[in-house]
């Protein structure tokens, strides 16, 4: 499986069935700039788009992934072939996501133990390197795990998250002797999961020619945090509501939202044209 000759087979498709990269890109809701790195084999297509894809040219996936036109007698041999490269590739995922996570994981242990030596070095006991190293704790446990799981670990990390956030939130807060940075924080934090989740959740279900919607979606909702925090910090501190950079902020992500739909309207258009 050569991503090289899989892009050249996608181009000499496309030009057969008499396609621009802007058309193709459109009839999937994606960029353009995308459907180039496909066929100069910068990239693959995403496997929940390869369907489309193949719809589209004329094709089956496992013609797609062998990069050429298969008969009957090569169908079954080149399957074969195309199971194994996936099979290889995903060895290969797997392999970098634990070598990554190794690695950071070695960083985390050496900032732990440089607060720890700085701490006693200067104050002759354990003190204020209880805030970093909870710190570091709490990142890894919610970020190396759900990277040596792949796709999966965006769930195991967000559940991380949200098991971990309150009870990180209430240690910070003793360490620091500052109640307010449980209440504040947590008041921050609800709200910032919910739209955590609920683009995880989006995603989900958007997958393939929808990502336009996920990513409108994505930005409304970024946009309904950014009121939602202002308004609590507003009622909690006594600040102003609304100030010019928040304003800013959430016209530009609804413009951005909007941007996107309205995207995904007209390819959906240009593709039943």
């Amino acid at each position: 499986m050569n991503q090289t000759t899989i892009g050249a087979f996608i181009a000499a498709r496309r030009k057969a069935k008499h396609l621009t990269q802007l058309q193709l890109a459109r009839k999937l809701n994606i960029t353009d700039r995308a459907v180039s790195k496909w066929e100069t084999g910068k990239s693959m297509p995403d496997a929940s788009i390869m369907l489309p894809l193949c719809d589209i040219l004329g094709i089956t996936v496992n013609e797609l992934l062998s990069g050429e036109e298969l008969t009957k007698e090569e169908v079954e041999e080149k399957a074969d072939e195309n199971l194994l490269a996936l099979q290889r590739k995903d060895e290969r995922a797997v392999r970098w996501n634990r070598i990554t996570g190794i690695a950071l994981s070695s960083l985390m242990a050496v900032g732990i133990l440089a607060c720890l030596i700085c701490d006693l070095s200067i104050s002759g006991s354990l003190t204020w390197s209880w805030i970093p190293v909870s710190s570091i704790l709490y990142a890894w446990v919610v970020i190396v795990p759900a990277m040596r799981m792949g796709g999966r670990g965006i769930y195991v990390g967000l559940v991380a998250l949200t098991v971990l956030t309150i009870p990180y939130l209430f240690v910070l807060s003793r360490l620091l002797h500052v109640g307010r940075v449980l209440f504040i924080g947590a008041a921050m934090a609800v709200p910032a999961l919910v739209f955590l989740w609920a683009v995880a959740i989006v995603f989900r279900m958007c997958n393939g020619d929808r990502r336009l919607i996920a990513w409108g979606a994505a930005c409304a909702l970024a946009a309904a945090l950014e009121i939602v925090i202002n308004l609590i910090l507003s009622h909690m501190l006594g600040e102003p509501e609304f100030e010019m950079p928040d304003i800013l902020t959430v016209v530009c992500l609804l413009v951005a939202s909007g941007i996107c739909l309205v995207r995904y309207a007209m390819a959906r258009r240009s593709a039943v044209g």
